[in-house]
């Protein structure tokens, strides 16, 4: 497939000009006290001089990034594993579709696996409001990340969502690089995890005639994330008590910075990362080549939805949350044990406590915290009996 576009403003860096990236971050002097911060052990000076030294982005992602990165999930974490990337082709592209809980580490991690696996990482698709800091938007394009416009008039966002969709389609039908998107605009704050139509319709721009036909070729593969605790859980049902009690509420500018930081360095507990099945060939057999446009839409929102939910990895967390949500003892003896509750309602007590807010409702952040690990487990329960 070839496009009308440029992409030289969205597209992450070439092995050509990483180098040039490279020289324009590592003199923001932001960037030392990132460096410092997150590289402590390191000499500065020489550090950069490594940076420098990187000819390739798969040569950079391998040896600086995911080195931190497993090194990040070993001191924050307990234990990552992923299953399904051996069942696929490593010769094919794959536009990975995921649940959508961290704001860097969901695509993040799944390119460290990858590599891991001996494959080259995906591209990432990550917003612009992530951009905002020059040496963000100088690692996010160094690090196979190509950016979605979600600022501006109607037209030129609608025209961004042409030229993004059109990137997507090239890279998937040119066999150029892997994809991977969140099913939804920003992340699922109650872990009730639905792929956005929007997102399904920004797709579809790049598709000829046959929109059936379209999806089935950008081999549109779910993956389910599973982290048993989210570290910026209390950020977000403090969001939600904002939202509940100013109907003007808006996130401040350095909001997502810090949402970056505490996701990075809070406890995660286990992660896993199950590659679903492509759903390509479920699309073509329960979906006509007459089917209308809604109706194929529809169709791939819900074979990805299925995949995602009944793909889960469920901790105790998840059946206490339902549990106490729902004033039951369903789960208790088989899914937990009194220890393992114990353990539960004391993290979400001292999750509660770092919230900040000058007229704190506990009972309502409680619930709100309840329900993001109690979502996981109730979707999982309607997907495997459907």
């Amino acid at each position: 497939m070839e496009s009308e576009y440029n992409f030289d403003d969205i597209r992450p860096y070439r092995d050509s000009e990483l180098h040039e990236g490279m020289k324009r971050a590592v003199v923001i002097p932001e960037l030392d006290k990132v460096l410092a911060y997150l590289f402590p052990d390191k000499n500065l000076d020489e550090f950069k001089q490594y940076l420098l030294s990187m000819k390739t982005v798969h040569e950079f992602q391998e040896k600086v990034i995911a080195k931190f990165l497993l090194d990040l999930a070993a001191k924050t974490a307990n234990g990552m594993d992923i299953n399904g990337l051996d069942d696929l082709d490593k010769e094919k592209s794959y536009l990975y579709i995921s649940n959508h809980r961290d704001i860097v580490l969901d695509a993040a991690f799944l390119d460290t696996l990858m590599i891991g696996h001996g494959m080259y990482a995906a591209e990432n698709a990550i917003g612009d409001n992530l951009c905002s800091r020059s040496w963000i938007a100088e690692m996010m394009k160094m690090n196979r990340n190509f950016i979605v416009k979600r600022s501006g008039t109607k037209r030129e966002i609608f025209d961004a969502s042409k030229k993004l969709s059109a990137y997507i389609r090239q890279n998937i039908e040119n066999n150029s690089s892997s994809i991977w998107i969140a099913q939804r605009e920003g992340r699922a704050k109650d872990s009730n995890d639905r792929t956005q139509e929007s997102l399904l319709k920004m797709l579809s721009m790049s598709a000829g005639k046959d929109l059936r036909q379209s999806f089935i070729d950008l081999n549109i593969t779910p993956v389910s994330i599973s982290y048993e605790y989210d570290a910026c859980d209390f950020l977000k049902a403090k969001e939600f008590q904002q939202k509940r009690d100013d109907a003007e509420f808006k996130k401040a500018a350095d909001d997502d910075v810090l949402s970056m930081q505490t996701g990075m360095m809070g406890y995660k507990g286990h992660i896993h990362y199950e590659v679903c099945e492509p759903i390509s060939k479920q699309l073509e057999a329960m979906v006509a080549p007459d089917a209308d446009r809604q109706t194929v839409i529809e169709a791939v929102a819900a074979l990805v939805d299925k995949a995602i939910h009944s793909h889960y990895r469920l901790y105790p967390g998840n059946y206490v949350a339902y549990d106490e949500l729902e004033g039951t003892s369903r789960f208790a003896g088989e899914k937990y044990t009194d220890e393992q509750k114990a353990t539960f309602d004391a993290y979400i007590a001292k999750q509660i406590a770092k919230i900040d807010l000058p007229n704190k409702d506990e009972a309502f952040l409680r619930e709100r915290l309840l329900t993001m690990y109690s979502n996981p487990l109730k979707n999982y329960m309607k997907a495997i009996e459907a």
